[in-house]
């Protein structure tokens, strides 16, 4: 039984999960069957100069959770490759709300049954995002992992095994062609909604996107400026709405509810006409902004789908990136 249980020094996972860890790797590969022997705790001892103790510990587990068996004289065998109930998925978002919950359940609803999944939070606080995940090395079987708009990250990643990581949301440049995952292109859902829009955005004389900046991607700006552009429109960008004095004419783009709460407000406190004077284009689709004012615009990525779509790539073992399909959803505020 060469080469199934391996061991790295430098990794933060403790020795003894690497060998539970190989142990369920060579299992779910095909490489360890029920009734193999498996190497001696000297053997192993030696070949990786650990303590006895350390390996007992990973064997001992083992036999509890039913995957080992022992023979008095003969050494260690498999047991059972019934792994499924072990599967523990880590999954790591920026921030819960309405659109994220819609994912989430259909995550769940997804999976199989007997998987557990555990989710935290990391409110794109840096420090937060890496203490969390450097906290769970080695305690998860998969890790779906959500980045927000953090940049150089990628050594972190480098300490989790590289077959277990899935990526939500926004992909980056170093994750091409290494971690699987479901990602939203923020450029180009900009520029094709404000495209199939154009015959009501037609009425309107200036675009604005109110992008504080931070936590909004920059595919959205970036898709922003490619439209307004190419299609000769007078357009701003301003990080947030409160001073300015809104005028008839204008088509505002607000990807935060909060700026979309104000502007709703200002436009009824000048008695204009949402949808006619001004027109409004939120980002993220959720019930309320169906009912509110008649109905809110949204430029939205189907939550549902993604959570669907993620759940496939874990279960089929899948190594892929996958775009999440998004669409302009027309109402009354434009």
């Amino acid at each position: 039984m060469n080469n199934i249980i391996n061991i790295d020094k430098d990794l933060r996972v403790p020795k003894y999960k690497q060998i539970i860890n190989s142990i369920y790797l060579a299992i779910e590969n095909g490489l360890l069957h029920k009734g193999d022997k498996i190497d001696s705790i000297n053997s192993i001892c030696e070949k990786f100069s650990l303590s006895r103790d350390t390996v007992l510990v990973a064997f001992k587990e083992l036999k509890a959770k039913g995957i080992l068996m022992s023979t008095p004289g003969k050494g260690y065998y498999i047991k059972s490759t019934n792994i499924k109930s072990r599967e523990r998925i880590f999954l790591l978002f920026d921030e819960l709300n309405a659109f994220k919950e819609d994912l989430y359940n259909s995550f769940l609803k997804s999976l199989n049954a007997e998987t557990k999944v555990d989710i935290y939070f990391h409110h794109f606080n840096r420090s937060v995002f890496n203490s969390i995940i450097k906290d769970n090395i080695g305690n998860y079987s998969k890790y779906v992992i959500m980045p927000a708009s953090f940049q150089n990250f990628y050594p972190l990643f480098d300490e989790l095994p590289q077959e277990k990581v899935y990526f939500l949301d926004q992909t980056k440049a170093e994750f091409k062609n290494r971690y699987p995952g479901v990602f939203q292109n923020f450029e180009k859902d900009m520029y094709s909604a404000l495209n199939s829009g154009k015959d009501l955005l037609a009425k309107y004389k200036k675009l604005i996107l109110v992008f504080p900046g931070g936590k909004e991607p920059k595919g959205q700006q970036a898709g922003f400026l490619k439209y307004s552009v190419e299609n000769n429109w007078d357009h701003e960008i301003i990080s947030n709405p409160f001073k300015r004095d809104i005028k008839k004419g204008e088509v505002y783009i607000v990807p935060n509810d909060r700026h979309l709460v104000y502007l709703v407000k200002k436009v009824n406190e000048k008695k204009q006409k949402l949808g006619k004077d001004i027109g409004i284009i939120s980002y993220n689709d959720t019930p309320l902004k169906e009912i509110v004012e008649g109905g809110i615009t949204t430029i939205s990525t189907n939550f549902k789908k993604m959570g669907e779509t993620l759940a496939e790539l874990i279960k089929t073992k899948k190594k892929a990136q996958v775009e999440n399909p998004s669409s302009l959803i027309i109402r009354k505020s434009l």
